[in-house]
């Protein structure tokens, strides 16, 4: 399974990585913002995207609706990982197409449940 994972903060991204790692999803792409990661859209679709909210350039619901304004990324499951809490911040995420939300500090456990609620496994 490939994921795409969406983080201004290199810590972050490599904690998502590691922990998709152990969980047996070795094939990740990483991208500092959403500009970046569109353009890594461009090499192909990911099985899921895992993306921050508050990142420069584009921040994680732009991307988000960047993204879901492509046809062939339009179904691709999208989990939103942020310290963005508000319930009024959760409606936006959702608005701009998310499928998911996590909030941050997260367990590897919840990442878990969330990247398999998504792709369907049990």
């Amino acid at each position: 399974m490939r994921v795409l994972v969406v983080d201004d903060s290199s810590t972050m991204r490599r904690i998502i990585v590691n922990t998709l790692k152990k969980l047996g999803h070795e094939d990740t792409v990483e991208a500092g913002d959403g500009k970046e990661a569109l353009r890594a859209l461009a090499a192909g679709v990911p099985d899921v995207i895992v993306t921050d909210w508050n990142m420069p350039e584009m921040n994680g619901p732009q991307f988000v609706e960047a993204v879901r304004s492509q046809p062939a990324l339009a179904k691709t499951p999208v989990l939103m990982v942020t310290t963005q809490a508000a319930k009024e911040d959760v409606i936006v995420a959702l608005q701009a197409g998310v499928n998911d939300y996590l909030i941050k500090p997260f367990t590897p456990e919840a990442l878990k449940e969330k990247i398999n609620s998504l792709t369907r496994k049990p």
